[in-house]
Parts: structure tokens; sequence; C-alpha cells
């Protein structure tokens, strides 16, 4: 790796580890601390390293670093302490020789303990996520406010108030007690689902973030598996539903950022090694007898990278979206659903169902309509692909429908 790029890549690797650390053995009551503590080791090193070069081993210095400021922090505190309360002294978090431990095993557990705290119940699904990116995954502000769409003041904005959330709420840095695990790990599941979906379905026009996003959300529910306390099946159907949808990655967009529909997409593209996880994770969620959606979105999933597309494979996918309706209705699912209906069955039964579902301010129903609707009446498909382009909010879906209805003109299929 070239040297420039070094401090960014240990930035995006290192600062979540040792916020993590310094988190814990502060509180939320010094997060920002902890976080400037850790910036300002990586700006030593930029300073350190642009005068001197690389040390030996980077990632020591910076743990070196990190610990001796941090040390330095609470030794000053522990003077303070000390001076106004004596009877205070025995305490350990004022102790004058502190312990950081930035030990691998100390990280680990501190980001797993951190990824409970983040995804506590008290704050929003939103500001977990924004939160995680930010602690656990090591972005900077600006690409937060680029994931989101939005700017960074807003994001600052977010960021403190779930932070001051927290700290009212007196939330411990802690693996929840067994009693609440199971509830609990439910609710940081689900915010992985959700950082995961923010860069699979984004509308954002960053590729890289995009991709980042997921193989971030992906990384954290590893360590969930990794660990035997939060090791279960649903966790695994999770991993094993971003690895089947993140061996696709590269073939949903062509070189021109457009969305590539799956009948579309060049299998060719398709990361085996990726697939070939997705199904050693789906094996592993088999254990108990406890069916969640993550399984069923796996399942789905899973079929979606099996080639070729046969109609067994849209009807074992037809009855996983039943199946997965019944546990947790959305219109979405309800959607996707009719897609495999019409593959399984017929195009005119999945427009009648879909017709029903009346999602008329979607367009990706509009838009499902007009493919639909493509070779049984071309007038009613291009009048659907006109109503999903009114809505579309971003370039690359206006430029993706843009192509398909030249494809139907330049293919004179209207009727």
């Amino acid at each position: 790796m070239k040297e420039e790029a070094v401090i960014p890549h240990l930035f995006r690797m290192e600062y979540r580890k040792i916020v993590a650390v310094l988190s814990k053995r502060f509180g939320f009551e010094q997060i920002e601390i902890a976080e400037d503590i850790t910036s300002d080791t990586f700006l030593t090193a930029t300073q350190t390293w642009g005068m001197n070069g690389l040390p030996e081993n980077p990632v020591a210095w910076l743990y070196n670093v990190a610990k001796n400021k941090a040390k330095n922090h609470l030794q000053r505190n522990a003077v303070f302490e000390n001076k106004i309360a004596p009877e205070l002294k025995y305490r350990e978090f004022i102790s004058l020789d502190p312990d950081i431990d930035l030990s691998p095993k100390n990280i680990n557990d501190s980001q797993l303990q951190m990824m409970f705290a983040i995804c506590h119940p008290s704050i929003s699904s939103e500001a977990q996520i924004g939160l995680s990116l930010r602690i656990l995954c090591g972005f900077g502000i600006e690409e937060i406010a680029d994931a989101f769409l939005t700017n960074k003041e807003t994001i600052n904005k977010r960021l403190f108030r779930a932070k001051e959330k927290l700290r009212a709420e007196k939330i411990d840095i802690e693996l929840p007690a067994t009693t609440q695990m199971d509830s609990r790990l439910e609710a940081v599941l689900a915010t992985i689902y959700l950082l995961f979906n923010e860069g699979y379905y984004s509308v954002s026009q960053n590729k890289t973030i995009r991709k980042e996003l997921c193989f971030e959300a992906m990384r954290l529910c590893k360590m969930l598996v990794e660990n035997e306390t939060t090791n279960n099946p649903s966790a695994n159907a999770l991993l094993s539903l971003m690895c089947f949808h993140a061996s696709r990655f590269e073939a949903r967009f062509n070189k021109n950022g457009e969305t590539v529909l799956y009948d579309e997409q060049d299998t060719g593209l398709w990361n085996p090694e990726m697939i070939s996880q997705g199904g050693y994770y789906l094996n592993r969620s088999a254990n108990g007898d406890k069916i969640s959606k993550y399984h069923l979105e796996a399942g789905i999933a899973y079929w979606s990278t099996q080639k070729p597309d046969t109609k067994e494979k849209w009807e074992n996918v037809l009855q996983l979206y039943n199946r997965l309706l019944q546990i947790q209705y959305s219109p979405i699912a309800a959607l996707n659903r009719t897609y495999a209906l019409s593959k399984a069955n017929s195009k005119e039964e999945a427009i009648l169902e879909a017709e029903k579902l009346n999602l008329i301010e979607n367009p990706f129903y509009f838009g499902l309509l007009g493919e639909l609707w493509l070779d049984i009446d071309n007038k009613k498909s291009i009048e659907n692909f006109k109503k999903a382009l009114v809505l579309t909010k971003t370039e690359t879906g206006r430029l993706t429908i843009q192509a398909k209805l030249a494809k139907i003109s330049e293919g004179n299929f209207i009727s």
C-alpha cells in the first residue's frame, strides 16, 4: 500500500477499535473525549509520519500513542478528583496508573458491547445507524451525510441528540443480561439489517460508500455469529442473506451507473465465493425451532443466486414470500412477491395481484407494472414506466427508466 494511503486505511480499520475501547473505559459520559483522543492520535500520526516516515509497526504505534493520551487524560482527572474529594482516591476510575487495554480480545469485546449500547431501543433506528457508522465503522461525518443524502450539520445534530439520550438513560457499554439477550439482540440485528439496506438499496450516487455500508454491516453481523453469547440462528440467517445479496452487487449496475434488472444481469459478475459463504451461514441458521424473517429472506436470496431460471426455482421463491408475508407483512415484500408470481405462474395473474396493492406513490410499483405489461399491452407498459419516471427521485433511477422506454420504442413494441 502506498504511504499516502496508509493513514486513511488505518483510520477506517483502527479508529473504531480505539474509540470502542476508550469509550468502554470512560463511559458514555465522556464518549466525545474518547473520539477526540482517537482523532488526535491520527493527527499526531499524520504529522509525525510525514516528517519521520512510517514506523515499523504503524498499528502498534497508534495504539501506544492512544494509550498515552488516554492515560494522560485519566491521570489529570485523577489528580483533580483526589484534591477535591480525597475520599474517592481508591476508586478505579481515578487511579493514578490507569490501564488502557488494547489487546485483541478487549478490542473485540468492547466493539461487541458498544454495538448493544448503540442499538438501544431508547433512540431511533436512524440514530442507531448513524452512531454505528461513526463509532463502530469509523465513517467520517461527510461520508455519513453522503449515505443519508443530507448535510454534515444534520448528521452532527442527530448524533449529538442520540448520545445525549443514551447518557440520560444511563446506558452502560456492556452485553445485556441473559434474560434480555434475545430482545436486545433482535434490535441489534434490525439495525444491521437496515444498515445493509441503506447501502444495497441506497439512492446515493457514491458506489464506493454504498459497498462499504454493506460490507460494514456484514462485518458487524460476523462479530455476532463468532461470539458464543450472541451466535444464534437469526444472526446466521441475516449474515447469509447479506452474503447472497452482496454476491450480486457488481451485476446490479452497468458502466453508466444505471440499475440492471434481475433478468438482465450478467451472471458472470456474480461472486461465487460470496454465494458459497451465504450457503454456509444459511446451513448454520437451521438450528433451533424458530423461523425468522431473515431465514425466509435468506431463502429467497439463495434462490436468486441459482441458475438456470426454472419454474421450480420461482415456485420456491413464491412459497417463501407467502410465508414471509404471514410472519411480517410489508407492501414492498408483497410487491416483490408479484414478480415471483409472474415467473412461477403468469404475468396476467401477477398484474391482477400487483394492481390490488395500489401503491400509487411508489415508483417501483409502476416500474414493475411496466415490466409485467411488456409484450402483453405495450401502451400500458409505457404508461406505467412514465408514471414511474415522474415519481423517481434519483438521476440513476430516471436514466434506467428512460433507457427502458427507449428500448421499447426502438423495438417497435408499441401496439
